[in-house]
């Protein structure tokens, strides 16, 4: 065939061909039906699942409800076939009646009393109250409260040494509302027993027991005025957690009953009783007064009432205990502020010294400080105390003292201790 001779249009710049003209199926509406009916299918299925869980556990707290019901009878019962729309009307009715609250009379408080012949709680109280006395000091820097108890008719009290330690005033208000103003027969600062009269003669005396004869587990109570006046004549309970406890106090040891019975602030000085009423020792610290936040609790101590009786007589009798060392110096600690400024060591700043004692016959001076007793590094008062407390009377100890920027290293003989009566 002669390729030359077929008719092919001439070029033309502007004409070209195409394909079909006729426009493609449309199928979008077919792909938006088929996406409506699959969500509309999840959908169901998700209702279906929701109820389904619902009902199970529906069912399940019923079966639930059931056992519980059955497990607290004491019967073999057969359970009684209802109707459900009756079940379901008793069951509303039933959590509808539980909604109210009903409110038994209650009875007059019972007396708790002890096997053995004790005494109630209530008559402990009743016997004790009169026997309590609060105490309020005044010092020339500061106030305290404490709780003492009455020794005699005629006005003779104990309380605890801290409790009227540095007081320049001393008042003791009854459970009557009388007050008195108390003088300072005599203390002993080892054992934290002090001995206080007031002029009354009509006073209800405590009855003191024997402590040695008290058990792990025994009831005791206590009487005081815990943060102060305010609560006073506070009574708690407990038992007694441990005896010949050591506990250790500013450097010494103390040997105490230990009591979860709730001491707080104020409580110091005041009874520890026994089921019989009987006052078995005297309320001295809680230990959680001397831990930085322990959050300690039911962790309380008392004198045993035998440490007790040998004390306040001895002061009763003389005005302090026999056998107590002392230097013969008093003083406090200087503030770090005074000692930059002054330019002295630590120590304890003597301020005042006993005419009679070794350490004046040896020309130790108020305004030295005491820097070492032996080997033991002095900077307060309470230091110096524990540092002569297994020492004793009449025992020579080497102490080094600093006196306007020179040491001087002093051998001084320990006298008894016979404190000053107010």
């Amino acid at each position: 065939m002669n390729e030359r001779n077929r008719n092919y249009p001439e070029w033309d710049d502007n004409t070209y061909y195409t394909g079909p003209t006729e426009p493609p199926k449309n199928r979008g509406a077919l792909i938006a039906l088929l996406l409506i009916s699959i969500i509309f299918l999840c959908g169901i299925v998700t209702v279906l699942g929701v109820l389904n869980i619902r009902l199970f556990q529906k069912l399940s707290r019923e079966d639930s409800n059931q056992e519980l019901a059955i497990s607290f009878t004491t019967e073999e019962t057969v359970p009684e076939t209802r109707e459900p729309a009756a079940a379901a009307a008793q069951a509303e009715s039933s959590a509808l009646a539980g909604c109210t609250m009903d409110l038994q009379a209650a009875p007059k408080g019972v007396d708790t009393i002890p096997e053995g012949g004790g005494l109630s709680l209530q008559e402990i109280y009743a016997n004790n109250i009169p026997s309590v006395v609060s105490i309020s000091c005044a010092g020339s820097r500061s106030t305290s409260t404490g709780t003492g108890v009455v020794l005699s008719a005629d006005g003779y009290l104990v309380t605890n040494f801290h409790v009227i330690s540095g007081a320049k005033e001393i008042t003791v208000l009854l459970t009557d509302d009388r007050t008195f103003t108390a003088r300072t027969v005599g203390y002993d600062a080892v054992s934290d027993l002090a001995v206080l009269h007031i002029d009354a003669q009509d006073l209800t005396a405590a009855k003191f027991g024997n402590s040695d004869s008290l058990r792990v587990g025994d009831t005791v109570v206590a009487i005081g005025d815990p943060l102060g006046v305010e609560f006073r004549g506070t009574y708690t309970n407990g038992i007694v957690s441990a005896i010949n406890r050591d506990v250790e106090v500013n450097g010494r040891t103390m040997t105490l009953i230990q009591t979860n019975a709730a001491l707080n602030s104020g409580n110091s000085g005041g009874p520890l009783i026994n089921c019989y009423g009987q006052v078995i020792g005297i309320n001295t610290i809680k230990i959680g007064a001397f831990t930085d936040d322990a959050g300690v609790e039911g962790l309380g101590f008392a004198i045993p009432s035998t440490q007790v009786k040998e004390i306040v007589d001895q002061i009763i009798a003389q005005g302090y205990v026999s056998g107590r060392p002392t230097l013969g110096i008093t003083g406090e600690a200087l503030s770090n502020f005074y000692q930059h400024y002054y330019r002295m060591p630590a120590g304890l700043y003597i301020t005042q010294v006993d005419a009679d004692s070794d350490a004046a016959r040896q020309g130790v001076q108020v305004g030295d400080m005491l820097l070492y007793l032996g080997d033991t590094r002095i900077t307060s008062l309470d230091d110096l105390k524990a540092a002569i407390y297994d020492c004793e009377v009449g025992q020579q100890v080497e102490v080094i003292l600093y006196r306007r920027g020179q040491q001087y290293r002093l051998a001084l003989t320990l006298q008894e201790d016979i404190p000053s009566q107010g």
